[in-house]
């Protein structure tokens, strides 16, 4: 059965960092959450990938980003992948597939592996292995309530159950959200965009 990927990333802010296209003196959009979900195409959920990565020129995270996420600097200072290897790990996880965001995120993506690639660190895995397609005016034009969503919300504006455990801006949480959109929308006879369904769920041995 053909299957999909929809991820999410938390990535340092700041107070109006948004509004200025972090435009201030030494803020970059560093990944701090990457959050994936690869889906059926009858949109059952396969598999998770969840990770949190150790930001370099900011290492130290802003009041803002942890009041909005709820990530604490401990558990990234503990738990945290170098970007470099998570990065790898997630393209990896990608591998073969439509992989689904709701905006931008890829090319967040593409200027943190770059910011490695530049420190000299080698990122296994690349982005010419997948097919990143950004699904948010597909989302937007079958539900124009939506439009001013973030992905995190979008079962709510659309009244449907809450899909997982936690809260909007926690990546895996907003990746749920977004799956039960995208399911929401094809049950009421949408069909996903040309290249979303690329990937093959792998054999069961």
């Amino acid at each position: 059965m053909s299957t999909f990927v929809v991820f999410d990333l938390e990535f340092t802010s700041w107070p109006d960092a948004l509004a200025q296209d972090w435009s201030a003196p030494g803020q970059l959009r560093e990944i701090v959450q990457i959050g994936a979900l690869r889906v059926r195409e009858d949109h059952t959920i396969v598999e998770e990938y969840e990770t949190l990565v150790r930001p370099t020129v900011n290492p130290e995270l802003s009041p803002y980003f942890t009041e909005l996420t709820g990530i604490s600097q401990e558990q990234v200072d503990r738990g945290g992948l170098a970007p470099a290897a998570a990065l790898g790990e997630f393209l990896a996880f990608c591998r073969g597939h439509g992989v689904l965001s709701y905006g931008n995120d890829m090319v967040v993506l593409g200027e943190n592996v770059g910011w490695a690639r530049a420190r000299g660190e080698e990122v296994k895995n690349g982005f010419l292995d997948a097919s990143f397609l950004n699904v948010r005016p597909w989302v937007n034009s079958l539900a124009p309530q939506t439009a001013s969503a973030n992905v995190g919300r979008l079962w709510k504006v659309l009244g449907l159950p809450k899909p997982f455990t936690g809260e909007e801006h926690s990546a895996l949480f907003d990746c749920y959200s977004f799956a039960a959109a995208i399911k929401h929308l094809c049950a009421t006879g949408a069909t996903l965009p040309e290249g979303c369904l690329r990937g093959q769920e792998p054999p069961r041995h």
